[in-house]
Order: C-alpha cells, then sequence, then structure tokens
C-alpha cells in the first residue's frame, strides 16, 4: 500500500477509563488471567496529535513518558504498518494526562488513539473488526477503547459486549473523582499477588456473572450498587494508604470509593450537587500535594 497521506494532521483524544466492577475469576493456562468487568470510558484523557512524516517518531509533554520504541504508541505504529502494508510514517505529539500505573488505561488508550489516527491518515485500510484484532494484539484492555459506552469485558478482557442500554444509562454521565498517591502499582505484581493468595482471591465466575445480571436487571439499582474490586485486598495489604483513605471518605462524606483495575488509582462516583472542593481536601491531607486528582464524567 502507498504512503500517501489523506489528511494533514490529526489530534486524537485518548480516554481514560475505569473499571467499575471488576471480578478476576481465575489463571488461564496462558498465564493470564479470567476476568468479567464492566469499564466506562472518562471525558478525562491524553491527547495525541499525530503529523504525516517519512518514519515514525514520538515526542511527550512528560519527560517521565519513555518515547522510544518501549512506548505503545510507536508498537501500534509499527503494528499498524505490518497489518496493511503502509509505507507512510507519522510523527506522534502525546500531551500526557493520565498518570501512569494508575489503572486507567493510559498507555493502552494512547496505543489504540495511534491506530485510529493512523487508519485515517492512510485513507481507512482496515475496517472496525479488523482494528480490534490489531489493537488486542497489542494488549489485553486496548480494544475496549475502540468502543462508544460502557461494556463488558470477559476473558482476559478481549471479549467485548455493549452493556444494555437502559443498564449503561445508569452510568453515562455521571461525576466522577479520580484520585492517585504519588506511587503506582505494577500491573503484574498485583496479578502475581492475587494468583499467589488463590484459590481464595478470586470470584468464581458463575458469582461474578450472577452479581451483573442482577445489577443489569435491578432496573432502579444506581451505579453506586454496581462497584466492586476484588483486586483491592493484595494492593490494600501492601499500601496501607489505600485504604485508610477510602474508609475515611467512606465515613466523612457518605461515599462508596474503589480502586480502579490493579490500581494505584482510585475513584469515587459523586452525586450532581455533590460539592467536591472538602472531598479533594482530605484526598490531599491524606496522601500530600504531589497527590493526583482530578474530576470527570463516565462516557
Amino acid at each position: 500500500m502507498s504512503g500517501s497521506f489523506t489528511v494533514d494532521a490529526l489530534s486524537i483524544f485518548a480516554p481514560a477509563k475505569l473499571n467499575l466492577y471488576l471480578a478476576v475469576t481465575g489463571r488461564r493456562a496462558d498465564g493470564f488471567h479470567d476476568l468479567v468487568s464492566v469499564v466506562s470510558q472518562t471525558d478525562f484523557g491524553d491527547t495525541l496529535r499525530i503529523e504525516p512524516a517519512a518514519g515514525f517518531s514520538l515526542t511527550c509533554d512528560d519527560p517521565a513518558v519513555p518515547a522510544d520504541e518501549s512506548n505503545l504508541v510507536l508498537k501500534a505504529a509499527r503494528a499498524f504498518a505490518a497489518a496493511t502494508g503502509w509505507r507512510g510514517g507519522a510523527k506522534f505529539a502525546l500531551t500526557k494526562r493520565i498518570p501512569a500505573g494508575a489503572g486507567l488505561g493510559g498507555g493502552s488508550s494512547d496505543a489504540v488513539a495511534a491506530l485510529r489516527g493512523l487508519n485515517q491518515l492512510a485513507g481507512e485500510p482496515l475496517g472496525a473488526g479488523e482494528l480490534e484484532r490489531l489493537a488486542a494484539q497489542l494488549g489485553s484492555d486496548c480494544p475496549l477503547f475502540l468502543q462508544a459506552g460502557p461494556v463488558v469485558l470477559r476473558g482476559r478482557g478481549e471479549r467485548i459486549a455493549a452493556l444494555p442500554v437502559a443498564a449503561a444509562r445508569r452510568l453515562t454521565g455521571r461525576r466522577v473523582l479520580v484520585f492517585k498517591p504519588d506511587f503506582g502499582i505494577a500491573t503484574p505484581w498485583a496479578y502475581a499477588r492475587l494468583a499467589a493468595a488463590a484459590p481464595a482471591s478470586y470470584r468464581p465466575a458463575a458469582e461474578a456473572e450472577t452479581r451483573l445480571a442482577a445489577w443489569i436487571a435491578e432496573v432502579q439499582a444506581p451505579a453506586e450498587k454496581l462497584l466492586f474490586n476484588n483486586m483491592e485486598p493484595p494492593a490494600f495489604a501492601k499500601f496501607l494508604a489505600l485504604p485508610a483513605l477510602l474508609a475515611e471518605l467512606r465515613v466523612t462524606f457518605g461515599l462508596q470509593p474503589r480502586m480502579s483495575g490493579s490500581g494505584s488509582a482510585c475513584f469515587a462516583l459523586l452525586g450532581a450537587d455533590t460539592d467536591a472542593v472538602p472531598i479533594v481536601a482530605a484526598v490531599r491531607a491524606a496522601w500530600g500535594g504531589s497527590a493526583f486528582v482530578t474530576e470527570a464524567r463516565l462516557t
């Protein structure tokens, strides 16, 4: 395929995601874990600017983010070129807002933004299904960023289904406060700790599905009733600052905060009229001024 371009430059939004419901059900023979999860993207995230160029390169406004071939953006670009035979190139400029080691899917979202942008630059040689298959090769949670609205993930995350419309309405547009301490949690470490505590650490698949189905069927059940994450205990046992703050937010503000994915980012759904200022102050008092805090909405 030629390297001709159909547009001059693109700016692609790369949203953060939240695992509102995460039940890890067991370890697979291939080393991955099976799960049942409800994931929502948010209106907060990174921005990836893509300009046609002779080759692939990446710059980032955050010096802590590697801009070499280890970055998923460049891995996605190489994968796209190999899959399509496209001989073009692109200069990527990443404006980074999603913190690393947070369980918010920042790297995966950036990679999918690169795939989407390159597909547009190249004249859309890949259809939706082909993009999903290519995204799945980059990471288990990459394909979800090609979806619109809340989704249910199964398998190792590659099996994706839209949440029923009525249930999705209970999530979409909800205010959410996202906060993270100044340390991250490596996903491999978190899953290894979960596996070390097996089988008690896993949630049986049938039980996970039953709980999710019950929430979907209970049409008046609020989003708060869905929230669950069985990756919290291993993380909380080592990083005591996490459960300490979440307990304080429950008692003081009546919130139901949770950790997202493997952490270390946490979140709390807010009411339409909830004043977030004292909640933010409590987070910073507990975790210090270096804590990451932002308000967003589920999309």
